[in-house]
């Protein structure tokens, strides 16, 4: 059995006291774009609000370094590899083709300088060799990356059969690298880095041009096209923009300008609670104790057109038939927030404690009382 409870009471009662937003308050259509793909994406709600071909399957070209910069910031912060470790360049990594930094075969180099390398100057030299000093091999590190709508075949994003990502996956990849890694994130904002007497300059124009883009990456072959993922943060309100087969390099920094300008014209996000907060009791059968607190894992952001905040309501669907033993973070029912009669955004309600089952007589007296709940 479900029962529906109106919460956010600060919002719903505000709502009340001011007008509902004009008919004529109409969002206008986002960006239509002549490119393979592309995504925008709100960073904390995680709600997409401009799509095409999200989650078709593109080759991404040096966009593919997101997932080898991910698996070394993982191993970082394991402790299996440190920054000052000595990268020793083999003759794989010294004789890739494409972007490079330049290090020389037989060389060691410090980990923090090849992995600006692989950042800033988009580096396969440098990919090749972090990949070999973590994993032995680039097969062997390749298996250390995966995801849903992708699959890999190096660690550069060198043509090849097979590999691809899709935008959604890119979206996903960069929302958990600029969360878990913040540290590191940073290395994507930097415009240019000099190795071994050679200055090379950020691929990422966005960079230049807009003082509120710190990120991302950039790629390009001549199958994939121009590709850049790029992210800009302003007044606390931070979006992702992927684009995917652009014509060129300016095109691929106009369109994802052109994303990032309509996200932030027409949209506005809001944090609703902290991550842990407990929204409701909800009724457990057959345990240790009637009740157990039902919340939210992570902060709760919603995403909505602009000058619709204050109209929100929020509703939570309670299961009411669940039975003990329940653990915590097992789903429990769902917060659902609307604007007028349109969702804009559900996250699951799940259990924030432990309720351990009940002895026979609490089983028996409670399967009798759900009968009649």
């Amino acid at each position: 059995m479900k029962v529906i409870i109106k919460f956010l009471t600060t919002i719903i009662f505000v709502a009340f006291l001011l007008p509902l937003a004009n008919a004529a308050d109409t969002l206008p259509s986002g960006p239509s774009l002549n490119a393979s793909s592309y995504l925008l994406v709100d960073f904390h709600s995680g709600v997409e609000l401009v799509a095409k071909n999200q989650d078709k399957r593109i080759e991404p070209a040096s966009i593919t370094k997101l997932m080898t910069a991910y698996v070394i910031y993982q191993e970082l912060e394991k402790g299996n590899i440190t920054l000052d470790d000595k990268v020793l360049i083999s003759e794989k990594a010294w004789k890739m083709e494409g972007s490079r930094m330049f290090v020389e075969a037989g060389k060691q180099v410090p980990l923090k300088r090849m992995l600006s390398g692989l950042i800033v100057q988009s580096g396969n030299d440098a990919a090749i060799a972090l990949a070999e000093h973590i994993a032995g091999n680039e097969t062997a590190f390749v298996a250390k990356m995966s995801m849903n709508d992708t699959h890999f075949m190096n660690a550069t994003g060198w043509p090849s059969d097979n590999h691809y990502m899709s935008a959604r996956d890119i979206v996903i990849l960069t929302r958990a690298l600029i969360k878990n890694y913040p540290e590191y994130y940073k290395l994507h904002s930097v415009k240019e880095y000099s190795y071994n007497g050679i200055k090379q300059y950020n691929r990422n124009k966005l960079l230049w041009r807009d003082k509120t883009v710190d990120g991302v990456k950039t790629g390009h072959t001549d199958s994939a096209g121009f590709c850049l993922v790029a992210s800009s943060l302003r007044n606390e309100m931070r979006l992702i923009s992927v684009v995917l087969g652009a014509k060129d390099e300016k095109v691929r920094a106009d369109y994802s300008q052109e994303l990032l300008e309509y996200g932030f014209r027409f949209f506005e996000t809001h944090k609703l609670y902290d991550g842990g907060s407990v929204l409701a009791d909800s009724r457990v059968w057959k345990g240790t104790q009637d009740t157990v607190p039902a919340g939210i894992i992570d902060d709760f952001y919603v995403t909505v057109q602009k000058g619709h905040y204050k109209q929100l309501r929020g509703f939570m669907e309670l299961n009411n038939s669940i039975d003990a033993p329940v653990k915590r973070g097992d789903v429990l029912g769902s917060a659902i927030i609307k604007d007028g009669d349109t969702i804009v955004h559900e996250v699951d309600l799940v259990a924030l404690d432990v309720v351990d089952a009940g002895g026979f007589w609490s089983k028996v007296t409670d399967s009798v009382k759900k009968l009649f709940y």
